[in-house]
């Protein structure tokens, strides 16, 4: 996913002048409210996630203003790279948008631009969100983020090159992981037994598939935990893995991308991929044999680590409550949305969403998952330092560094902020 499901914590990174694709400014409170008997209009700004993104927005809002006459939505679609200055520079000149489609909301829940999602859905809306993502779409107990859609990761297996190898199960724990990677790398040829990304395109990511399986983690909304025994477990483990040639050489360096495409032509035997990892296979090696795992933890128990992109709706003037209420349950229904997240390939967020797509046998494993998906701690203030500070020193980890002073230095540098 892009961004920042990029599947690791979902950030827009502030960066380049703002290009609209769709629509123009936004007026906040200065539109038509529908008072005064005209249209209401609704301004609903967008990231791109992939070439579909605006066609199928376009599609609901068509159907949506077919069947609400008196409300118009204007839609604006900007990249992820933009929308962080394109929000940021509309709230400052009071044109917030009426709703958007972003990661991290809680600098505008701070700061009391915000509808607190109970007050702009219908009860039965607010009760078909998974209670996974409730959490992660709440500051101080308010839930101010519809969870949009998520991505969950899950332990992708080359089942020929376990099978080499003489690996007869998936492993579950982190014993098990390591025995059968180390087995898969002696089969030679540059095939390693582990894909391990601790490069900075998602350093955090892998810790945390590391940390939460030893018990531990990042912390919460109100304070980041980087330096705990648990998280010293799981960087020691990892230690572990490439002191025992588990896992690709340089391992420190590689980024997650180039080593998936490594995954994929088959030199890799087990590694951490996403819903969209299986298109890349179908696209890249439609003969490869492989199935999709749960993540072995330090004792087998079920986790993932999920992210979810939320949609918020902006306070303004106070006059379009209602229609915005209509617009999100309209969306939310699974005539509505279950099509637009399959299009855009992630995994729904609601449980009709859900049970509509079980019968997909691509995404089944890793909807099977969502119950047990934790979450980076993108609420707290400290987050976005702490995230940089994993991209820039976790790597540390495979070169040979105190896992204890790595852990240190990376809780030092999220505590400065």
């Amino acid at each position: 996913m892009k961004k920042s499901l990029r599947m690791g914590g979902i950030v827009a990174t502030a960066a380049l002048a703002a290009v609209s694709l769709a629509g123009c400014g936004f007026g906040g409170g200065t539109a038509s409210d529908g008072a005064d008997g005209k249209a209401t209009t609704l301004n609903l700004l967008v990231p791109s996630y992939s070439d579909n993104t605006q066609g199928l927005w376009e599609t609901v809002i068509k159907d949506f203003e077919a069947a609400n006459k008196d409300i118009t939505v204007e839609l604006e679609v900007q990249s992820w790279d933009n929308l962080n200055d394109v929000v940021t520079t509309k709230v400052q000149g009071n044109k917030a948008p009426d709703i958007m489609n972003g990661g991290p909301f809680a600098g505008f829940a701070a700061d009391e631009l915000l509808y607190p999602i109970e007050d702009v859905v219908s009860a039965d809306t607010l009760g078909d969100f998974q209670d996974s993502f409730v959490e992660s779409a709440s500051v101080d107990g308010v839930q101010y983020g519809a969870p949009l859609l998520a991505s969950a990761r899950a332990l992708f297996v080359n089942e020929d090159l376990l099978a080499q190898a003489g690996v007869t199960k998936v492993p579950a724990t982190w014993d098990e992981l390591l025995a059968a990677a180390t087995k898969v790398s002696k089969i030679g040829g540059g095939v390693a037994g582990y894909g391990l990304p601790l490069g900075s395109e998602e350093a955090q990511a892998e810790s945390a598939i590391w940390f939460y399986g030893a018990g531990g983690g990042f912390g919460d909304a109100t304070e980041i935990t980087v330096d705990t025994p648990e998280n010293l477990k799981g960087a020691e483990f990892i230690q572990k893995m490439v002191e025992a040639g588990a896992t690709q050489p340089d391992a420190g360096a590689t980024d997650r991308s180039p080593l998936m495409d490594v995954f994929v032509q088959g030199k890799i035997g087990m590694i951490i991929g996403l819903p969209p990892t299986v298109g890349q296979i179908a696209d890249g090696n439609p003969e490869m044999k492989y199935s999709v795992n749960p993540i072995p933890t330090m004792d087998g128990k079920p986790f993932t680590l999920g992210v979810a992109d939320h949609l918020m709706a902006f306070q303004n003037d106070g006059k379009k409550q209602a229609a915005i209420t209509k617009f999100l349950d309209f969306f939310y229904s699974a005539d509505q949305y279950v099509p637009w997240v399959t299009a855009e390939k992630f995994l729904p967020t609601t449980k009709s969403g859900s049970s509509a797509m079980d019968s997909n046998e691509d995404l089944l494993p890793f909807l099977e998952m969502l119950p047990d998906a934790q979450f980076y701690p993108s609420t707290n203030p400290k987050w976005d330092a702490t995230n940089a500070a994993f991209k820039s020193l976790v790597g540390q980890l495979a070169q040979g560094k105190d896992a204890q002073a790595v852990l240190s230095e990376i809780q030092a540098k999220a505590d400065a902020g």
